[in-house]
């Protein structure tokens, strides 16, 4: 069956099935497996050293998929410009770019005029009406479900993808919670035209984190993540661990940002994610966990997706009102 949506046909793919930006693990081995699968596959920018090395990475990918790709730009949450890493993504004339954790207009300025996709996430109502009025081509919604740095409320994905379809005009695209075929179709039900999934991409052959990361995905359960940085106005869900009950007892002396510094930065994710030592780091982790129950390779997921997508829409066709 054919899953053709405003999203698929936005970005030139066969399924709208996004893969998310993740820290330090998508580069061009997953990305392009995800292209080359059916679904958009990206690069994290703002993670690597160098423009250079996002060079290196784009062009790579381009080595092992003619299928389009992304780059992502997780702006204001690794303490460095922006402009350098962008001007790559110009001028390697990339199909598209998703800018996350941050005031999306530098970027999106900064490519306007070129034939690059925008795709910005957001966390808010107010957020996605913004983003396309600076001129985003469709906006990733993500609920408190979601992995990684999150809004400040704590709206999940199920309410808060409709209201942000309401919202804009644009398409719109559910994030958080979701890693299956059930959670695809959920998403078309609440309005949305297409998935982005980061923490159901981790547990696959292709992501190059640590085995010990994986294997705690596999293990974990619905109430197996918790939310760190909120003490600092940055909300984040990660896995549940010595590093990350360390934070949260910190954050309860409501100490501020200096002491917390030590603890949260790149360099102690990299310790769990990379090293697989969750005595000295942690990850970041959805509540999709608990619907994750095997590594597989990139194909075979997104295949088993649209497969159980399928199957639930002919059970909606044999329903009746």
């Amino acid at each position: 069956m054919v899953f053709e949506t405003r999203v698929t046909k936005l970005l030139d793919i066969k399924y709208p099935i996004i893969q998310g930006g993740l820290a330090y693990l998508a580069y061009a081995d997953l990305a392009a497996a995800v292209s080359n699968a059916g679904g958009l596959g990206q690069i994290t920018a703002m993670t690597l050293p160098s423009p250079d090395a996002l060079r290196k990475e784009v062009r790579k990918v381009r080595t092992l998929t003619d299928k389009p790709f992304g780059v992502n730009y997780a702006i204001g949450q690794h303490g460095r410009p922006f402009e350098e890493m962008v001007n790559v993504a110009i001028e390697e004339q990339v199909p598209a770019i998703s800018v996350t954790g941050g005031n999306p207009k530098g970027v999106l300025d900064m490519v306007q005029g070129h034939n690059i996709k925008k795709l910005v996430l957001v966390a808010a109502r107010r957020q996605a009406v913004k983003a396309e009025e600076l001129g985003a081509d469709a906006v990733m919604v993500v609920g408190q479900d979601g992995g990684g740095h999150l809004g400040r409320s704590d709206v999940g994905t199920l309410v808060l993808t409709p209201q942000v379809v309401d919202s804009v005009s644009i398409p719109v695209i559910a994030s958080g919670g979701i890693a299956d075929g059930r959670g695809l179709m959920a998403a078309f039900s609440l309005g949305a035209e297409g998935i982005e999934m980061g923490t159901r991409f981790i547990a696959t052959k292709e992501c190059h984190a640590h085995d010990n990361y994986k294997q705690a995905i596999l293990d974990a359960d619905e109430n197996s993540t918790t939310v760190i940085k909120r003490s600092i106005g940055a909300p984040a869900r990660a896995l549940i661990g010595p590093w990350t009950d360390k934070i949260l007892e910190i954050e309860e002396k409501n100490l501020g940002y200096e002491s917390l510094k030590d603890y949260i930065s790149g360099k102690f994710n990299q310790k769990y994610i990379l090293e697989g030592n969750d005595a000295e780091g942690f990850g970041w982790a959805g509540q999709s966990v608990a619907r994750i129950n095997e590594i597989l390779p990139v194909e075979e997921l997104i295949q088993m997706i649209i497969r159980e997508a399928n199957q639930i829409r002919e059970k909606w066709a044999k329903v009746e009102v």
